[in-house]
């Protein structure tokens, strides 16, 4: 019984261990955290993808907005932030089911999202990125 005991002793502190490899942040990039307000010709734009996409590669930072519009990037589960450095910003719309019904057209216009113009620079620290979407179709700003 004594020597069950040690082997689960010793499979815990084992997994312990293991575990706290790879959790820490210095394995991450630099990152800059990112928060702002995505809006459609002034209005809140509510469960929309927004995605910053560095230009030094690497994963997107990304985040849905909530009913205010509001969204605040997370590069992983347990970093916030996305990378430091000028990013392409994709807009898009979230499917419920993941894809659009047939003859469904995305509600944000392609200048935002899969043909984006949109940039920013992430500084390292906080940024505020505010975005209004034109319905229209104009140039993103």
């Amino acid at each position: 019984m004594a020597t069950t005991g040690k082997f689960a002793q010793t499979c815990v502190l084992l997994a312990i261990g293991l575990s706290s490899f790879g959790c820490g942040r210095g394995d991450l990039p630099e990152l800059g955290t990112v928060k702002g307000t995505i809006t459609m010709d002034g209005r809140p734009l509510p469960n929309v993808m927004v995605q910053f996409h560095s230009e030094a590669g690497g994963r997107p930072g990304s985040a849905t907005t909530g009913n205010d519009g509001k969204y605040e990037l997370k590069y992983t589960d347990v970093a916030n932030g996305t990378i430091v450095g000028p990013s392409r910003v994709e807009i898009t719309t979230i499917w419920p089911d993941g894809e659009p019904t047939p003859g469904e057209t995305d509600k944000i216009p392609a200048s935002y999202n899969s043909n984006s113009t949109l940039k920013f620079d992430v500084k390292k620290g906080s940024n505020t990125f505010d975005v209004d979407v034109k319905s229209a179709g104009g140039a993103a700003k």
